[in-house]
This record gives structure tokens, C-alpha cells and sequence, in this order.
């Protein structure tokens, strides 16, 4: 089981770079950060964890852009990955996104992954042209065309939301590919959507209860045929020793641990306290890497 960092970005606080490095300076895996390009003020879409327009925190509001974010995190750091939870690629040309992931990913040395979400916030798809009921064939589409600009020479893509014909598209991925990751609540359908086209998922906030739906990803992704298992990464509040052995035996293979909204030295003294705290469990969760 690994360990990582999200950091809810916005215009104040510790500096996606700073939070990064300090991450990885202690010991951590991988770090991510999530993924608004703007919240309309009027909406029909209500909060998963509210229940109507009223938002949990005001960072969705203020959230940096997460792929400027992550480019000043590679700049600084050698070894964490960098990854969204989660990123909405269908707020973008996918043409161009499909770029900036592939720049990312070659002048990192291979260490994106790409944790994408279908989008609550129907009304934020909308502005951007997205149906909030065609919002899972978008992303499917979104995803394998640009699956297609990264593993072939010359690549071309026709679909509903996206069409290109043939196209020559560099850098490439290190592996010609990017891990991706689906946030969103662990349904049947989710299971089954993440089993056709994506590498796992990542939990959203407040399933802690995951066993069921570990079970029913399990036997999605085998009626899918896939070979090994998904990559299972859990959003945690703070380390419970049975909670986390009872999520390595179910099969999680990552753990995140959110950063408080803060300047860079309380943020420091916060990691590395998380992090002795996880290294007293390495009997059970191994260690901090």
C-alpha cells in the first residue's frame, strides 16, 4: 500500500510546488490535486455532499489550474507522481489536452497519471458545451482519442464529441500511454465503466465502507476479461491502523491524505507528523513510499 498527498489548490495557502516537494521530501508516493475550471453561480446540479447549491468549501471556486499546478511540482520534485483528483477533461479540447498531459508525462520522466471524473457539476459541463446526460460517452470519447494521439504515429479519432482525421502528435507519453483513474462513487455502473475503459479508481469523499464495492469492482474488471487487478486508490481523513489493513486486504492499493489549506511550514510540520504516524503502522501498511 502507498501513500500520497491531495492538495486542494487555490489562490492562497501553500504553492502546489512547496506542497509537493514537501511530500515528497517525507517519503510520500505520488501527489494530486483536483480540477474546476469556473462554478456558475446559478446551478441545477446540487453538491454530492450538500445536497443543493451550497458548497462544502470555497477552494472550488478558487482552484488553480491542475496542470500548471503539476508542471511546477515536476520542476522541483524527482520521483512522486503527479496525478488529478480529479481533472474533467471534457472541459477542454481534447486535441490540446492530449498535449499537455504528453508534455507533462515526457519532461517528468514518466510520472502523470490521469484521475478523471464524469462531473457533478452539470452546469459546469454545460458552459463547456456538454450534455450532463451524454457526460460518460464525452469522457469515453475524450479519453480514447487522446489514448489514440499518444500510442500511434499517426492518429485519428471519430466520435460524437470528437473528430480529427489523420494526425502526427509529439511528444508521446514515456510508455506511450497514461495511467487513468476514475473518481466517482463506487456503483455498479462506475465499476463496470472503469473495467471497460480505465486502469482503476479513486474513492470519493466519505466512502470509508468500501468492501462491497471493492467486490463488485473485482468482478466487473474479471467479466471484463482484464488481466491483474485495478489500481484502487482510497481518499482517508487520518491513519486508522484496522481501517487501513482492512483496506489492503480488500485490495487498495493507494491511500491520500488531503493538506490543510496553509502556509508552507505549518503544512511541513503537518506532513511529517502524518508521516511518523504512518510509519508506526509499517506492520500493517508496510511503509511511507
Amino acid at each position: 500500500m502507498r501513500f500520497g498527498i491531495v492538495l486542494f489548490t487555490s489562490d492562497r495557502g501553500i504553492s502546489p510546488a512547496a506542497a509537493a516537494r514537501a511530500a515528497e521530501d517525507n517519503g510520500f508516493s505520488s501527489f494530486y490535486v483536483p480540477e474546476h475550471t469556473h462554478i456558475p453561480v446559478k446551478r441545477e446540479a446540487a453538491h454530492p455532499q450538500t445536497g443543493d447549491a451550497t458548497l462544502p468549501d470555497d477552494r472550488y471556486m478558487r482552484t488553480l489550474d491542475p496542470w500548471v499546478s503539476l508542471a511546477m511540482a515536476a520542476a522541483v520534485t524527482e520521483r512522486i507522481e503527479l496525478a488529478t483528483a480529479v481533472a474533467l477533461p471534457v472541459e477542454h479540447d481534447p486535441i490540446t489536452l492530449a498535449k499537455t498531459i504528453a508534455s507533462l508525462d515526457h519532461l517528468s520522466g514518466g510520472r502523470v497519471t490521469l484521475g478523471a471524473g464524469f462531473g457533478w457539476n452539470t452546469d459546469e459541463l454545460a458552459d463547456h458545451g456538454i450534455p450532463g446526460n451524454k457526460r460518460r460517452t464525452a469522457l469515453r470519447e475524450y479519453l480514447e482519442a487522446m489514448r489514440a494521439l499518444w500510442r500511434e504515429d499517426e492518429a485519428s479519432y471519430d466520435g460524437k464529441f470528437v473528430q480529427f482525421g489523420p494526425s502526427w502528435a509529439w511528444p508521446k507519453p514515456v510508455d506511450r500511454t497514461v495511467p487513468v483513474l476514475i473518481g466517482a462513487a463506487g456503483t455498479e455502473r462506475t465499476c463496470a465503466w472503469i473495467a471497460a475503459h480505465a486502469d482503476g479508481w479513486i474513492t470519493t469523499p466519505g466512502e470509508t465502507d468500501i468492501s462491497g464495492r471493492l467486490a463488485t469492482l473485482k468482478k466487473a474488471w474479471a467479466d471484463a476479461g482484464r488481466e491483474g487487478v485495478p489500481r484502487v486508490v482510497a481518499l482517508d481523513f487520518k491513519p486508522d491502523a484496522d481501517r487501513l489493513a482492512a483496506w489492503a486486504a480488500d485490495g487498495v492499493t493507494d491511500v491520500l491524505y488531503g493538506l490543510p489549506d496553509k502556509p508552507e511550514p505549518e503544512v511541513r510540520a503537518y506532513l511529517e507528523r502524518l508521516a511518523g504516524k504512518l510509519r508506526d503502522m509499517n506492520s500493517i501498511t508496510r511503509e511511507v513510499s
